[in-house]
């Protein structure tokens, strides 16, 4: 499987690419959600995993932009990852076009069972 890691801490990156790697997959990383478009448009990934909260365009606001990019690009399935209580805020996850949400701090198995249900 191929991963894209979108978080603008770059300790949150290397942890995250750490458990991508672990499971076997290939992964990008991005700081925004601005330069995860980008690479959504230029590469073929299965899954996403973005952050809520950054600089530059947020994760709300990137999936929203995925989800009006063309063809098979607006399903790509994106994850939020997020430090909030996902009881107060699931709804405007779904709304956005998240497909799923992991909470911090991330534990391999939540994160390894998220990503294997898009498994193609």
């Amino acid at each position: 499987m191929n991963v894209l890691i979108v978080d603008d801490i770059l300790l949150n990156r290397i942890l995250l690419s750490e458990l991508v790697k672990k499971m076997g997959y290939t992964f990008l990383q991005a700081q925004n959600g601005k330069e995860a478009i980008q690479l959504i448009k230029i590469h073929n990934f299965d899954v996403v995993l973005m952050d809520i909260e950054m600089p530059v365009m947020n994760g709300l606001e990137a999936v929203r932009e995925i989800r009006n990019l063309p063809g098979i690009l607006k399903d790509t399935p994106v994850i939020a990852l997020t430090a909030h209580n996902p009881d107060d805020f699931m709804e405007e996850f779904t709304s956005a076009g998240f497909n799923e949400l992991i909470t911090k701090p991330y534990l391999i198995d939540k994160v390894d069972k998220i990503i294997n249900k898009y498994k193609k």
